[in-house]
């Protein structure tokens, strides 16, 4: 947990490399990189990849900069954002890299058609979730989305939105209820 006197120097920081201060960037990369390493390396588990990965984190704090809003979260919290979702990002896309040469690799092994009532079914569902995800309040549907959809901890839902945990998780609840009791068999 950093100090208030930090997160002002980081704030102050981000200000400048928001105008392009490179000497600014270096002293907030500095100051981060510790941390940010550790929570990419804590989802990848691969230390070449968490480098990549952290060089990517900083490339998106360098550009994404100017819109950084500290009256919606701190610095540091902030770019620990970005960090888990990079990482988080990096894992989905190798396992969806995974399940691609699988499919491949069964594919060439038997002859397969897909049922077409299987299609219209799933995209039947698909288009029954989205209509229900806009009944929700947009308070619901915003941590619904960031939780579900972004992949992101409640916890990072709630500095994202700026609001308590206990709110959060609150929303959710409240969201899933709503959910079940719209869609019936779907989400059972």
């Amino acid at each position: 947990m950093r100090s208030q006197a930090e997160t002002a120097e980081l704030a102050e920081l981000l200000a400048q490399v928001a105008s392009g201060d490179t000497d600014s960037f270096a002293r907030f990369y500095d100051m981060t990189s510790r941390t940010v390493f550790g929570i990419v390396l804590s989802v990848l588990r691969d230390r070449a990849q968490a480098e990549e990965v952290t060089q990517e984190v900083y490339v998106e704090a360098w550009r994404s900069a100017p819109r950084f809003d500290a009256n919606q979260g701190s610095p540091s919290g902030w770019l620990n954002t970005i960090a888990h979702r990079k990482a988080v990002d990096r894992v989905r896309s190798a396992v969806r890299s995974t399940q691609r040469e699988q499919r491949h690799f069964e594919a060439g092994m038997t002859p397969s058609a897909e049922d077409t009532s299987d299609i219209v079914v799933a995209r039947d569902e698909g288009r029954r979730v989205r209509d229900a995800l806009q009944t929700l309040p947009e308070n619901q549907r915003a941590a619904v989305q960031l939780a579900y959809f972004e992949g992101r901890s409640h916890r990072e839902v709630a500095e994202f939105l700026g609001v308590p945990l206990g709110t959060v998780k609150t929303r959710i609840r409240d969201a899933m209820k709503r959910l079940r009791s719209q869609l019936g068999e779907v989400t059972s």
